[in-house]
C-alpha cells in the first residue's frame, strides 16, 4: 500500500499571527513550569498548573485525549513530562516526583481560536552531571542552529544534515523514530520534519516556502539512537537507558526570513 500523499497547507500572514498568539501561551506556560521545577515537585503539579494557565487564557490543551497506540488509551495528561532516559510522551502523575540531578523535558501545546502552538524545553534540576548538562546544551544549540539556517526557498535536507552532523560530532545521537511536523489548525500536519538525513528526505525534500509553519524538535540521546516504549504504552525511553534531551519551537517561514512563534514575542 502506498503512503498517503503529502499535503502541505501554507498559512497567510493573518493565520501566522493567530498561531503566534497560541505560541505566546505555550511560552508563558513553559516559563512558569521552569520556575516550578525543583526537587520534590510532582509531575502532576506541573500538569495542573499548565491546565489552569491554559484555561485562564481561554485555550485548549492539545495533548489531553490524543488517541494512543493499540491498548495504550488516550493520553491522560495536559503536557508531556519526560525525565532522564525518557525521550518524549512521559505521563504526569502524583507518583512521579522530581529529584535533584535529573533533567526534565516538558512538551506542551495549545489551541487558541482554532490555531495551534507547540514547544518543548529540557530543564536542569540541581546538581546535574557535567556530561548531561552538555547533552542539554547541544540539544538546545541544535534547535537554535536549525532556526538560524531556515531561509525562504531553501531545503530542509540542508538543515537536517547540519543538525545531524553537529549532534554526532559531539558524541551524541539523533532520535529517528520521532520527528518534527507541520502544524496549523491541527497539531500534526504534513510534512514530517526529521532532524537527520534519510533516503526518504533526499527523495522528497521539503522546500521552505513562505507560509510554511513547522514544529522543529530535535531529540538527542546521550547514547545510541534506539528507543522503545515503556509499559504504559506512551512513554518513549532510550533503549540503553541513557539520558535524552528535547527542545522545540514552532517557526514560520516568511518571505523576508523566518519568525519563531513560541519565543514569547
Amino acid at each position: 500500500m502506498k503512503d498517503a500523499p503529502v499535503t502541505i497547507r501554507l498559512k497567510t500572514l493573518q493565520e501566522i499571527e493567530r498561531m503566534r498568539r497560541a505560541g505566546r501561551i505555550v511560552r508563558s506556560v513553559l516559563d512558569r513550569l521552569g520556575e516550578m521545577i525543583a526537587p520534590d515537585v510532582t509531575t502532576k503539579q506541573l500538569d495542573a498548573e499548565a491546565e489552569q494557565m491554559c484555561r485562564e487564557h481561554g485555550a485548549q490543551c492539545l495533548f489531553k485525549g490524543v488517541p494512543g497506540r493499540s491498548g495504550a488509551g488516550p493520553f491522560p495528561g495536559n503536557l508531556c513530562v519526560s525525565i532522564n532516559e525518557e525521550v518524549v510522551h512521559g505521563i504526569p502523575s502524583a507518583d512521579r516526583v522530581i529529584r535533584d540531578g535529573q533533567i526534565v523535558s516538558i512538551d506542551f501545546g495549545v489551541k487558541l481560536d482554532g490555531w495551534c502552538g507547540d514547544a518543548a524545553e529540557t530543564f536542569l534540576v540541581g546538581s546535574v552531571a557535567p556530561e548531561v548538562r552538555h547533552l542539554v546544551d547541544v540539544t538546545r544549540n541544535c534547535l537554535e542552529m536549525a532556526v538560524r539556517m531556515v531561509r525562504p526557498h531553501g531545503h530542509w535536507s540542508e538543515v537536517a544534515a547540519a543538525m545531524q552532523e553537529y549532534v554526532e560530532s559531539e558524541g551524541f545521537s539523533v532520535v529517528r523514530e520521532f520527528v518534527g511536523h507541520g502544524i496549523g489548525q491541527t497539531m500534526h500536519e504534513d510534512p514530517k520534519v526529521p532532524n537527520f538525513v534519510s533516503r526518504e528526505l533526499q527523495a522528497n525534500d521539503i522546500v521552505l516556502e513562505p507560509g510554511l509553519v513547522l514544529a522543529v524538535e530535535p531529540m538527542v540521546n546521550m547514547g545510541g539512537p534506539a528507543v522503545e516504549y515503556a509499559p504504559d504504552g506512551w512513554t518513549v525511553v532510550t533503549a540503553d537507558r541513557l539520558p535524552s534531551a528535547h527542545f522545540e519551537h514552532t517557526i514560520a517561514v516568511m518571505s523576508a526570513g523566518i519568525t519563531v512563534l513560541t519565543d514569547g514575542r
